[in-house]
């Protein structure tokens, strides 16, 4: 049975705690494949066109043949919910053992996604740590216990494991946030990845 896990974002931009996040799960597991799933229409926030954002997730991994991109969710009409993205890519890849790659801030949230609590069990959960309040790992553990007590109230199991990678303070939001400053972005992204932001005017004030 192979490993595969499910790396669902905006990616808005793509950046390197999302490649060190995705690299370590692969080894950490090991993992065959890490699947990326840029959303379509993320709810709550206003993206990048989908078409820049996976141009930009291509360039960022091209060269890692363990990393591939799903564009199912661009097939999906309405509403994207997680547990018909697993659905769906386990159709497209049976006999499969499931991970789903996210971060603290978002696992916290589970137990109140649609259709969470069944997700939940469906696969298992690599959780990256995240600089969210300045926790230390062992309050990161602490939070992901509080979400497996939620769930076994409600006689649901999950499996979980915390990643082991360095807490790095790179988010999408602060690059967004550098670009319509006008300040520099170099080594929060991949080369290819800041060229294409520079060359379509992505984040800042006159953006495509």
């Amino acid at each position: 049975m192979q490993q595969l896990a499910i790396f669902g974002g905006t990616f808005d931009p793509i950046h390197w705690g999302h490649l060190l996040v995705a690299e370590t799960a692969l080894h950490q597991v090991p993992l065959e494949q890490v699947i990326w799933v840029p959303s379509l229409n993320p709810p709550h926030k206003q993206a990048a066109l989908f078409k820049h954002r996976v141009a930009m997730l291509k360039l960022a991994i091209e060269n890692n043949p363990a990393f591939k991109i799903s564009l199912i969710e661009s097939k999906r009409f309405g509403i994207s919910y997680a547990i018909n993205t697993l659905i769906d890519l386990s159709a497209l890849h049976p006999n499969t053992h499931w991970y789903w790659i996210i971060g603290l801030d978002a696992f916290q949230t589970l137990p109140r996604w649609y259709r969470g609590n069944e997700l939940a069990p469906m696969c298992d959960w690599l959780i990256a740590p995240r600089l969210l309040g300045g926790e230390t790992i062992a309050q990161s553990e602490l939070i992901c216990k509080q979400v497996e007590k939620k769930l076994r109230e409600q006689s649901f199991t999950i499996n979980w494991q915390l990643l082991d990678i360095p807490l790095v303070g790179v988010s999408s939001s602060l690059i967004r946030k550098l670009c319509r400053e006008g300040q520099s972005i170099r080594y929060l992204l991949t080369e290819p990845v800041r060229w294409y932001i520079a060359e379509h005017n992505l984040y800042c004030n006159n953006s495509e």
